[in-house]
């Protein structure tokens, strides 16, 4: 069985009137285009061709969601929980409305995902910098009390990453913010050292969200840069955003997400606090290994995983297990199955295989992604 699968592109404000557009050769969209979910999430389950959603096909029972994911400006600062904080979550919650803004668990599940660049420049906040790092990031801002209040957090004893996210976040250091906000613009402006680049990404998130303590919380944070086709995987408890750039966006199936910051919605700090790792260090980029057809996005979670397959004539035959996507994101591509059954897949589209098919056959010349639960 293979379904054509699309959807209507989710306008969220931080989306792109742009790259979408581009990705699928059309012109720039009359408002932002921020993500285009395949999946049987109850929250936009994909459009099969010929009419109906894919939820009334796998009631509901897919484990991961596929996105293209298209970010003209920063998304907010945020964590997943792990399985087992979902599902308390979910059990403390139980008794409030499913609007309810204050509410942080939508469901039991966790969270992990995956992102891989399809632009080629993809920005991405991913991860805690080291604090001895930050403190030398912090020495090119000079010495205002605000600035000054930071540091001082960051050399105290305990888990002061922890602390100092809790103390931008809980309304008491709005003063100290604006100061290092402006010292961030200065520094950036002048800068041309290790930090240059990462203090402009600071710079222009503050443009997009003046006074908002989460460009500080950033300032905390790995400035990360991918390259088309490098992606990288964001487990339980990182707190990560995404600054810029068009790509493939894979998870589990969950709607649980805790803010920290650079949102205008409700940020529960206590919680986010609980259930945020705060160990900090670089987040490994998941490069290509090698020029051969096919890209393994190696992660450690059962709910999926993704490969890259570029096609340049020549037909790549596919093993699979389990429900499947082949998300087209370049040139020609069709997908068959062992009985002969074909597909077309237009550009920005899916063709969706059930979970009889163990194998399909990916041609073209173009690119495509393919989707699967973990093995």
């Amino acid at each position: 069985m293979l379904l054509s699968l699309s959807n209507t592109p989710r306008d969220y404000a931080w989306g792109s009137r742009t790259l979408l557009a581009a990705l699928e050769g059309r012109d720039p969209a009359a408002g932002p285009e921020a993500e285009v979910w395949f999946g049987d999430h109850p929250g936009d389950p994909a459009d099969v061709a010929g009419g109906g959603t894919l939820d009334a096909v796998t009631g509901g029972s897919l484990p991961y969601l596929l996105k293209l994911l298209a970010a003209a400006s920063p998304l907010s600062i945020q964590v997943h929980p792990t399985i087992a904080q979902a599902q308390a979550g979910w059990a403390r919650e139980a008794g409030m409305d499913a609007a309810d803004p204050r509410r942080n668990y939508r469901d039991d599940n966790h969270k992990p995902e995956l992102i891989v660049a399809l632009s080629e420049r993809f920005e991405s906040l991913s991860g805690l910098r080291p604090v001895g790092d930050t403190l030398r990031l912090l020495a090119l801002l000079g010495d205002g009390p605000g600035v000054a209040a930071l540091r001082d957090r960051l050399l105290a004893e305990g888990d002061v990453l922890r602390d100092a996210i809790g103390w931008l976040l809980s309304g008491d250091a709005r003063t100290e913010v604006d100061e290092i906000i402006a010292a961030v613009r200065d520094a950036a402006a002048t800068s041309t050292g290790e930090w240059a680049e990462g203090l402009r990404a600071i710079a222009g998130i503050a443009d997009s969200y003046p006074g908002d303590p989460g460009v500080v919380v950033a300032l905390l944070m790995n400035h990360v840069v991918l390259s088309r086709g490098e992606g990288l995987f964001l487990r339980a408890g990182l707190l990560h955003a995404y600054v810029s750039g068009l790509g493939v966006e894979i998870m589990a199936a969950s709607d649980n997400v805790l803010r920290g910051g650079l949102t205008p919605k409700h940020i529960d700090v206590a919680e986010l606090l609980s259930i945020l790792d705060t160990t900090p260090g670089e987040v490994p980029v998941l490069r290509p290994e090698s020029d051969g057809a096919i890209t393994d996005y190696p992660v450690d979670v059962p709910d999926f995983a993704l490969r890259r397959v570029v096609l340049s004539g020549t037909p790549v035959r596919v093993e699979v297990s389990g429900p499947t996507m082949v998300l087209a994101t370049g040139g020609r591509v069709s997908a068959s199955t062992a009985d002969g059954e074909s597909v077309d897949v237009a550009v920005g589209a899916v063709a969706f295989a059930g979970v009889e098919e163990t194998a399909l056959t990916i041609s073209g010349d173009g690119e495509a992604f393919i989707a699967t639960p973990g093995r």
